[in-house]
């Protein structure tokens, strides 16, 4: 079910103190840590506490936790310094799309130029 940890999955696992992470910041419904193959200087994911299969789930039933994600997105490209010159903010949706954890999050990518487009 949508929003409850599923015990399969390794970012509920974060989440739930489990499994180790780097963990840059955390509020009441997000948890923020250093992605473990960054793809730039900053690679941090946020996700939500709550467990949903992907952005666009999340947002359909808790678009204030969707909320949430995108601004603790931005307090971490401002924790990291990339705010000013740029960063990215990914959601992949789907196998297709590279997405391999099946938990919603949000790659936050900085620190060096990003090309367009990705992939």
């Amino acid at each position: 079910m949508a929003g409850e940890p599923q015990a399969d999955c390794l970012f509920c696992k974060i989440v739930a103190g489990d499994v180790p992470a780097t963990v840059v910041r955390e509020s009441a419904t997000t948890v923020a840590f250093r992605d473990i193959n960054p793809q730039a200087p900053t690679h941090v994911l946020v996700i939500p506490r709550a467990h949903y299969p992907d952005a666009a789930t999340l947002a359909a039933e808790q678009p204030e936790i969707a909320a949430d994600v995108l601004r603790e997105a931005g307090a971490v490209a401002a924790g990291d310094k990339i705010d000013a010159g740029g960063y990215r903010v990914v959601f992949n949706t789907g196998s297709g799309a590279g997405q391999t954890v099946f938990h919603a999050h949000a790659h936050v990518l900085g620190g060096r130029g990003l090309n367009w487009p990705p992939g």
